[in-house]
């Protein structure tokens, strides 16, 4: 007989562990690519700002469907992925990552974007002058004086990437004690009438969000100092 402690805590380090290992990709890519957008103007821009965006507006089901025809067995990420580890990834915590990654991108790029945007172009020059490259000028300088945005953007990213349910569902499944997130877990126990266990989760769901909106809040108020 699995106790109750054990349904909550599966789910619980699972999603904890998705949207952490999310939140780091998210991190490294959304920057940059907000970045891009911020500072460089190349063709075809909007279009790849629209389809940056298309997670924010498609509902996660769709989402979720592209990315088993994209990372599927027999779709074009899906087969090379095969071909190198000799497996699939849907229906794996990795895909429940992936999931995560890319319904929070989005909140990570535009936060980041903005926060870039809002740096004075004229210390960057001066770096530029003094001999800093592009990269360094971005590391050194652009990065840390917009570090409150991205900040922001993580968090948003994270949270994001904690309450995911659709694209996960399409994409990693309900397995229990293998894909089972808390988001998919609690519409299991509501779905099988485990009303207990559903409060048990939602209301640990809850006190994470605000938990993390504490800590930020606290973090951000040190960053003012």
């Amino acid at each position: 007989m699995i106790s109750m402690m054990d349904k909550i805590w599966f789910p619980l380090t699972l999603t904890l562990w998705v949207a952490a290992i999310s939140s780091i990709l998210v991190l490294c890519s959304g920057v940059a690519i907000g970045y891009v957008f911020a500072r460089h103007d190349f063709r075809g821009k909007r279009l790849v700002e629209l389809l940056v965006t298309l997670p924010l507006v498609l509902p996660p089901t769709v989402i979720g469907y592209l990315l088993v025809i994209l990372v599927g067995r027999h779709g074009l990420l899906g087969q090379m992925i095969f071909d190198v580890i000799g497996k699939g990834i849907m229906f794996t915590w990795q895909a429940a990552v992936i999931a995560a990654y890319t319904v929070s991108l989005p909140l990570m790029v535009y936060t980041a974007k903005a926060a870039i945007e809002a740096v004075d172009r004229e210390i960057e020059y001066s770096a530029y002058i003094l001999g800093k490259s592009e990269l360094e000028t971005a590391l050194q300088i652009t990065f840390p004086l917009a570090k409150k945005g991205i900040l922001a953007g993580l968090i948003l990213s994270f949270a994001r990437a904690t309450g995911e349910f659709g694209a996960t569902l399409m994409l990693a499944g309900n397995i229990p004690g293998k894909t089972n997130t808390m988001s998919i877990s609690i519409y299991s126990a509501f779905q099988a009438g485990n009303n207990e266990l559903a409060e048990a989760l939602v209301l640990i769901l809850v006190f994470m969000s605000l938990l993390t909106i504490a800590l930020t809040g606290r973090f951000v108020e040190k960053l003012e100092v």
